[in-house]
């Protein structure tokens, strides 16, 4: 389950919050490698360090951004140096794993917003933008930039992909940047500003304890896939309406949309979409339908007939005006699954359609028809 290696750090390269990337020798190999340390696990590595690693998913191929992952880090003499920040509070997560790690929780005793999230029952109409995979939140951001630059944003990131926050090079530059006000991280995933149990106390959390105007919740990093019906870790996006609807609040969902994947189940939209929100979303949400049109034409007109099963949800067709130029301007390259914006134009923009909605629900309230999109009360994704 667990391979390991030893090596040398030759490189201490630029990092960023969370986390220290240096070029590593191995010592089974002589091969060098990019190794990633969590510095809230792990001291920051230095030039001559030894490093005990774990390679397993390096070694298969598997996305982990090539990285060797560090576990331990040791002097040239072999012995441990530097130590973490001693733990803040009392929750543990990624648990009985041996580099479990203690945290402060946000409603935990002690912690200075648990009176407030105690009895916390209500989202008051909060937008949550739910979405697949970690790479739409730079899109479904750039469209809230656009529309509501005002607006206060926080990430929500579930435990389905990537533990820790800090393997998340673009939540590091979106906050550099201040599109992100603040994160929390739910469940067995650590590092966000905030701690919760779960996504139900996540999402309170980031109302109540950091002033959200609008939620995004995805996975980290990582997405992971068997090839089969229920074998997705996206399942989550369906548990993430029913958590947000249940709390009073307003879930987004951005449709999983592509027209480059090369493979058949993810061609218009995604089977992991119309899964989530069509089988596993048991309460009804605004799903965010992209208008397109000119060379997405085609991809649009897959996309509206699909949508039609969706037929528990309140089904938007958004416009585009904008937004391409808006992604253009993102502060960081987009990508997902290997492809840019320019390769596989219409993932980015259904996700940024869906920050265009939240955007919206945000001028107009719960109920209301907001500016650019059709009314939540319509059957069909065209109105």
């Amino acid at each position: 389950m667990i391979t390991w290696a030893e090596g040398v750090v030759t490189e201490v390269l630029a990092g960023w919050r969370g986390a220290a990337e240096v070029i590593a020798e191995r010592t089974d190999t002589g091969a060098t490698c990019r190794a990633l340390a969590y510095t809230d696990l792990t001291p920051a590595p230095r030039l001559g360090d030894r490093l005990l690693l774990n390679v397993a998913a390096l070694d298969r191929g598997l996305g982990t951004g090539g990285y060797a992952l560090v576990i331990a880090v040791l002097d040239a003499a072999g012995h441990p140096h530097g130590q973490p920040a001693a733990p803040a509070g009392h929750l543990v997560k990624a648990r009985y794993l041996p580099l479990q790690a203690m945290v402060a929780g946000a409603d935990e005793q002690g912690s200075p917003f648990h009176d407030v999230l105690a009895d916390a029952d209500d989202l008051a109409g909060l937008p949550v933008v739910v979405a697949d995979l970690h790479s739409a939140l730079p899109a479904i951001l750039a469209a809230i930039r656009l529309d509501r630059p005002d607006a206060r944003v926080v990430y929500l990131m579930s435990d389905h992909g990537a533990l820790p926050l800090a393997f998340s090079r673009s939540v590091a530059r979106l906050r550099e940047v201040g599109w992100l006000a603040a994160t929390v991280t739910a469940g067995q995933a650590f590092g966000g500003d905030l701690e919760a149990v779960n996504v139900h106390s996540g999402l309170l959390a980031a109302r109540l304890a950091l002033g959200a105007d609008i939620a995004i919740l995805t996975q980290g990093p990582g997405n992971l896939g068997t090839g089969t019906r229920w074998g997705f870790s996206g399942v989550a996006c369906g548990e993430a309406v029913n958590a947000a609807t249940t709390l009073g609040g307003r879930p987004v969902g951005s449709l999983r949309i592509s027209a480059a994947d090369p493979r058949e189940r993810h061609r218009g939209v995604s089977h992991h979409s119309l899964t989530a929100y069509g089988r596993v979303a048991l309460l009804p949400a605004d799903l965010a339908v992209p208008a397109f049109g000119g060379d997405l034409a085609d991809l649009g007109a897959r996309v509206e007939a699909q949508v039609l099963a969706l037929h528990r949800h309140r089904l938007h067709r958004v416009p585009l005006d904008g937004l391409p130029d808006a992604l253009r301007r993102a502060p960081l390259r987009l990508s997902s699954m290997g492809r840019g914006l320019d390769d596989d134009p219409g993932y980015f923009l259904a996700a940024a359609a869906a920050g265009r909605l939240a955007a919206g629900l945000l001028t107009t309230g719960p109920g209301v028809t907001g500016p650019g999109v059709t009314g939540p009360g319509v059957t069909g994704p065209a109105g």
